[in-house]
């Protein structure tokens, strides 16, 4: 008998390409897991008017552990455009399905690790002085609050009147009573002190089990004082709770600066929903691009894991499929820490960075090349390749487990 069940979520696009491939590797680890397959995404909202059907949140609340390939979303008028025309004009209205998900199961800390691994063609490098290069290891965990903030899906265009009234009594709302309501559009931006002190206790807990020096909090409580402020007053709170661990607070436009700067001096970020999204894709781009960049999605009870890429339709029809599915093993991974087989995810792990660091077997956005149907004839490895090629390793680890490329550096800074 199974001793995991893991609800299988592909999605849209790519994600039913990479999703059966992380699937591979996790049997190849001996995962003892039944998987079962729920619906989402684009399809389900085009057919039933419900991007997340009832079925795959009932699934979600029994078993628990979820992982998820992409979805496709669109603005409000194409997603209502694109309706089955005896769902349209019945109020229906598109909300994305993983940001329901987050919501429903209070899934309130995001886990984005961005590790570089040697040998990425893709890693950041930073010309010396003298001519040379060098590329620092980046090592970096972002944990982003996961349901408030401007995600909230508090919004109105065209707010109601006693939203507007209420809106009157502040004296900054002053320039925009006159706006005509179809042209005044508002997004409320909420923080919440419990779940500021818990993605920044979560932050903390973090940097004192991996060893971590230090903790970043990024917003920017300089203009967004009351938002902003709370997420930083609680970062401080915790502080004084984890006296080894020291706090920097870094506001959100002049970290995207600096971490092409000196990424090596950042480890554990944390930030509030919109600034820790922002944050960690720029983290991600300095270790190889959305291609590489996973994250875990952890509440109370239920935890679903998923690469941070989207659907990318304009690959998803190509044969064989192109795409990059290391951000999609890495997502695999983290489930595999989280109920904790972590020799198995490590086996998985340095399978990759052998891979990587041989560098034999790349990609197309790997080999810098832009994607589409003449990159596999360009010598770039099909997504199904790329799997072949980490099954190889895992493998020859097997055989040869001196040959193990240890990569898990969290800690280490």
């Amino acid at each position: 008998m199974a001793k995991y069940t893991v609800v299988t979520m592909p999605g849209d696009g790519i994600g039913n390409q990479v999703l059966p491939e992380a699937l591979r590797l996790l049997n190849a680890v001996g995962f003892n897991a039944e998987y079962i397959h729920a619906d989402i995404g684009w399809e389900c909202w085009r057919n039933q008017g419900n991007a997340l059907p009832e079925r795959t949140v009932s699934l979600l609340a029994e078993h628990k552990l979820g992982l998820f390939g992409a979805i496709t979303s669109k603005p409000k008028r194409e997603a209502e455009a694109e309706l089955r025309p005896e769902f349209k004009g019945k109020g229906y209205s598109y909300f994305s399905p993983i940001v329901t998900m987050r919501q429903l199961f209070q899934l309130d800390t995001c886990i984005r690790p961005c590790i570089s691994f040697p040998g990425n063609p893709l890693n950041f490098i930073r010309k010396k002085p003298d001519g040379g290069f060098e590329e620092p290891l980046v090592n970096v965990i972002v944990f982003r609050q996961n349901t408030e903030g401007l995600y909230a899906g508090v919004e109105w265009t065209n707010p109601p009147e006693q939203v507007r009234a209420a809106l009157a009594t502040h004296a900054k709302f002053k320039p925009f009573a006159a706006t005509p309501g179809p042209d005044l559009a508002l997004s409320v931006r909420i923080i919440t002190r419990p779940a500021a002190r818990k993605i920044c206790q979560a932050a903390f807990e973090w940097a004192k089990k991996y060893r971590y020096k230090s903790v970043t909090i990024c917003e920017k409580p300089n203009v967004l004082r009351e938002t902003s402020g709370m997420m930083e007053e609680e970062a401080k709170a915790v502080a004084k709770e984890c006296p080894g661990i020291a706090l920097s607070s870094t506001n959100i436009d002049a970290q995207t600066m600096w971490l092409t700067k000196n990424p090596e001096d950042y480890g554990v970020v944390v930030a509030s929903n919109l600034f820790g999204d922002v944050i960690s894709d720029a983290f991600a781009g300095l270790i190889g691009g959305l291609g590489f960049a996973a994250s875990g999605n952890i509440g109370d009870g239920v935890a679903v894991f998923e690469p941070t890429h989207g659907s990318a339709p304009k690959y998803a029809e190509l044969y064989p499929p192109i795409v990059n599915p290391i951000a999609m093993f890495l997502s695999a991974i983290m489930l595999l820490e989280h109920v904790g087989e972590n020799e198995k995810a490590g086996l998985l792990r340095d399978a990759i960075a052998a891979v990587v660091k041989e560098g034999k077997v790349r990609t197309y956005d790997m080999m810098r090349i832009p994607g589409g149907a003449k990159v596999i004839s360009q010598g770039a490895a099909s997504t199904t390749e790329m799997t072949d090629a980490v099954l190889a390793k895992l493998e020859q680890e097997a055989q040869e487990p001196e040959c193990v490329v240890a990569v898990d550096v969290r800690g280490a800074d």
